[in-house]
């Protein structure tokens, strides 16, 4: 077995958008589990916007990483030790590891893997976390109903691809937001979106609107919102009437970029007034008691080849930190991985 292992830590906290100086890869004795613990070695690390709040000194809805201390993570992992009687060498588990190449469990926060439903990788994808999130806030939070119009932001990444393709599966017009030209081809011609809009090729928040407007000429129903900034904006003058905002992310924003430049508050808040929306976020953490309505519906029709899904993988635990600084800038496509390990399937 290994007798070493590897980690990123948390070097130094970022001031506006993170660099790789706020990283650290270290590597020290591997940990040996003590009764009722397992030691897992990481196969598929996950990497997820929320990461770059928990970077930051500031109240949240969970406590930030402190400097010095393990990058927190998703990861899908193999049991190579085991003190645990729910626990045996050999499974595949899914669990808060981190950015390290080995993790102690007691159990806590794990679940077992089952590698004939689909690649394990899913575990923190399109089945895991992200796909929950795209799922409850699309029926739990917009409540969306066939016959609809839905905008979703992101709309290829691993949240916002299986929002647009449940909505489709609804009977709703879907419309996408995403950067790029060759992301708009995939969420149009792959996943079933009805339009995609290229917000790199929109001049302003007012011409992105204005080709949003084209695209759902009777209004927008329900936004799934991943992003905040322009996308917002352009979205809030074509809300129908009583619709409902979904906030899941505001990725464009989380390191200060564009605050200052975004639409004021008053405009924001009439048009809540005006087109009396519902507005509501929500932490993905407080909704775990519906995984298991969740997997019962998208893990057969991802089975089946009825839901599709994208992932951009970097391969090594040293590559994490520049793999999430692209998934900050969007430089990834679908979901974003790091593969630590040698998977077994």
């Amino acid at each position: 077995m290994t007798q070493t292992m590897k980690r990123i830590v948390l070097a130094a906290r970022p001031s506006g958008v993170p660099t790789a100086e706020n990283f650290r890869l270290e590597e020290l004795p591997l940990e040996t589990p003590g009764p009722g613990q397992f030691l897992a070695r990481t196969i598929w690390l996950s990497l997820d916007p929320y990461m770059r709040g928990r970077m930051n000194d500031a109240k949240s809805y969970a406590k930030p990483v402190e400097v010095g201390a393990t990058m927190e993570a998703g990861c899908v992992a193999e049991v190579v030790a085991s003190n645990h009687d729910g626990y045996a060498v050999g499974d595949i588990v899914v669990g808060p590891i981190g950015w390290t190449s080995h993790g102690l469990s007691d159990g806590t926060g794990m679940r077992k893997v089952d590698p004939a439903v689909a690649p394990i990788s899913t575990a923190v994808g399109i089945l895991g976390m992200p796909g929950l999130t795209a799922w409850v806030g699309l029926n739990d939070i917009a409540k969306a109903q066939a016959g609809e119009t839905i905008v979703v932001s992101a709309a290829t990444g691993a949240v916002g691809s299986l929002v647009g393709q449940l909505a489709r599966h609804k009977g709703m017009r879907v419309i996408g937001v995403a950067g790029g030209a060759d992301k708009c081809e995939y969420a149009v011609s792959e996943l079933g979106y009805d339009a995609c809009l290229d917000h790199h090729a929109a001049a302003d928040a007012a011409d992105l609107s204005a080709r949003m407007t084209e695209a759902a000429p009777e209004g927008v129903d329900v936004y799934y919102e991943n992003v905040g900034g322009k996308t917002l904006e352009a979205v809030l003058p074509n809300m129908n009437a009583h619709g409902r905002i979904a906030v899941c992310g505001i990725i464009s924003w989380y390191s200060g970029a564009g605050v200052k430049d975004a639409q004021p508050l008053p405009a924001v808040w009439g048009a809540i007034l005006r087109q009396r929306l519902s507005v509501q976020g929500f932490i993905i953490f407080d909704h775990y008691d519906r995984f298991s309505a969740f997997l019962a519906e998208v893990a057969p029709k991802v089975r089946d080849g009825k839901l599709k899904y994208r992932e951009t993988v970097t391969v090594g635990l040293e590559n994490a930190p520049d793999a999430f600084l692209d998934l900050l800038s969007g430089r990834n496509f679908g979901k974003q991985l790091v593969r630590v390990g040698d998977d077994p399937g």
